[in-house]
């Protein structure tokens, strides 16, 4: 295989787990714990803090050692063995310390994979092979939730476990087997390919988060998660107060958009080049009052299958032109992953 079809194999795997069993997790503790609503709640909310607290620090991490298929192993690693440990867990402790070893877990993949690829292909083809990999992860996502909702009736809530377990064991397949001459640790950081006996001085980590375009860029995120992040619920509360099936259109809603968001990646990286970056952002950002409106205005739940097509195309740009952005802000620095981790942070409170 190819280096490249090792990353469409490791994206398409980590899509869906990152979250750890995600949405199921209130599923499963209530049905196999006798949860209620509010500790689950409070569980989620905990590990939310903490994983937002460490998305800076695991991206230095990522940095700082310069070994992305490791990490991206070890990360999947902790997804699945934080996931297992729900299995047995009953207790609050127990529960909230297996998924923050999940959560964590999710949250290392993203810089370790960014740092791979770009390690890979290099800075000038990073947008195009970006859309790739967010369409597989796309491809992942709706691959799972398909083969959960089919498997649910035979198996039961434990089929995400299988799912997510089949996934952690090829994500760390696919980043293990990844050709080690593929990646370059100094390519993915932009420094000189041919001077391997120069080494740059790493910029200061203040200095590369003050940056001006980078603290735009976070509040910008911040307002977009704000505004994008309660619309799909607030959708479901309004078909169930109009007497619909609230759950079932939701589900459809989230396949729609994961589908939408399949092309969009794809022509969002080949566009990034041709048209600009901050054109992309604009895109992304002038979908979300559409989609309000639409929200707002609609209620006939085929008819809000609009609103959330509007989704998909926001959020697949986002997905792709981030992690660009970012690169191009921080080129050369050493820091690109410890800047990505944070504006994922800061882009999580909002």
């Amino acid at each position: 295989m190819t280096p490249t079809t090792h990353l469409a194999l490791i994206n398409a795997s980590v899509g869906d787990i990152q979250g750890g069993l995600g949405p199921f997790l209130g599923t499963w503790l209530a049905q196999a714990a006798q949860w209620g609503p509010s500790e689950v709640g409070l569980v989620t909310t905990i590990v939310g803090f903490a994983t937002l607290a460490l998305s800076g620090p695991l991206g230095a991490l990522v940095d700082r050692l310069g070994r992305p298929r490791l990490l991206i192993a070890v990360a999947c690693a902790g997804i699945l063995v934080g996931t297992l440990l729900l299995l047995p867990a009953r207790s609050f402790m127990a529960v909230l310390a297996a998924q923050f070893v999940a959560a964590a877990g999710g949250t290392l993949v993203v810089p370790a994979v960014t740092a791979l690829t770009l390690g890979m292909v290099g800075k000038q083809a990073f947008p195009k092979q970006q859309g790739h990999n967010q369409a597989w992860n796309h491809v992942g996502i709706l691959a799972a939730a398909l083969a959960i909702s089919f498997g649910t009736p035979v198996m039961g809530p434990s089929i995400a476990f299988w799912v997510l377990g089949g996934l952690s064991a090829c994500a760390i397949a696919a980043a293990l087997t990844t050709p080690r001459h593929a990646y370059n640790g100094r390519r993915a950081i932009g420094w000189t390919e041919d001077d391997p006996d120069g080494t740059p001085e790493r910029s200061a980590v203040l200095t590369v988060l003050s940056d001006r375009r980078l603290l735009i860029l976070s509040a910008a995120l911040a307002l977009f998660n704000l505004a994008n992040g309660s619309m799909l619920s607030l959708l479901g509360q309004k078909l169930v107060a109009a007497g619909q099936d609230g759950t079932g259109w939701t589900a459809r809603y989230v396949i729609v958009a994961q589908a939408v968001m399949i092309p969009v990646a794809l022509f969002a990286g080949s566009l990034a080049d041709r048209r600009g970056r901050r054109q992309l952002l604009l895109v992304a950002c002038a979908m979300l009052p559409a989609r309000a409106i639409l929200s707002a205005f609609l209620a006939d739940p085929y008819w809000l299958v609009l609103a959330e097509v509007l989704d998909g195309v926001a959020s697949g740009v986002i997905g792709v032109a981030v992690p660009v952005v970012v690169a191009d802000l921080t080129w050369g620095s050493g820091r690109t992953q410890t800047a990505l981790g944070t504006v994922a942070a800061v882009q999580g409170v909002g």
